[in-house]
């Protein structure tokens, strides 16, 4: 069994975290070094985190969150935001290209123009969706990338986003998607794995 089939496999929503466990600077910025290679649409890299560990902002959370106590024992709540606007930051993610020499002009207009197209031509639909699709595919790298690393965690879909918005002080064009409870979960009371569907019911080859 390979190491990520391990990961695959072991990886599940932490309803209970021991408390007290701390989660230090270094062994996030470990895991978001993996994230950083989750794909994106284009490469525009729509995820932002912001990483909660202070007692007096988690209990906002808390609030937030509809008061699951899950989000005060973690070692941190990680709040996974999309960006609206992440198309606009396309010339800035492509020039490296155009100075390596690896696009000419013409190619990285072409490539700006392109990756900016859908976002401007289908409007604010798109790019809420955009925002909302890129940074879920980023959250399940987070949550991979935690368990590799021997860290539990729950994704959450349970909070007021506007209030979680003003907590953090997150700018309008943000939008939040989740909120990623993290730390070592507590096993005491842990139940047996949910039902899965066979490959059968979930899974067909080309057409419904």
């Amino acid at each position: 069994m390979s190491e990520l089939t391990d990961v695959m496999k072991q990886r599940r929503s932490a309803n209970k975290f021991i408390q007290n466990v701390e989660i230090s600077r270094h062994e996030l910025d470990e895991i978001f070094e993996l994230v950083k290679y989750s794909p994106s649409a284009s490469n525009l890299q729509h995820a932002h985190y912001v990483v909660v560990q202070d007692a007096d902002m988690k209990q906002k959370l808390y609030e937030a969150a509809y008061k699951q106590y899950k989000v005060l024992t973690s070692s941190a709540v990680i709040v996974v935001l999309g960006h609206k606007d992440a198309y606009l930051n396309a010339p800035q993610i492509y020039e490296g290209l155009l100075h390596l020499g690896v696009l000419n002009q013409q190619e990285y207009d072409q490539t700006i123009e392109m990756a900016q197209a859908p976002y401007k031509q289908q409007g604010e639909s798109y790019q809420h969706d955009e925002a909302i699709r890129n940074a879920s595919l980023s959250a399940m790298s987070f949550m991979l990338a935690a368990k590799d690393k021997g860290w539990d965690t729950c994704p959450m879909i349970g909070f007021d986003p506007e209030a979680v918005k003003e907590v953090l002080s997150v700018p309008d064009r943000y939008v939040p998607v989740l909120m990623i409870t993290l730390g070592k979960e507590d096993t005491n009371s842990q139940r047996v794995r949910g039902y899965r569907k066979p490959v059968g019911e979930f899974v067909s080859y080309n057409q419904f």
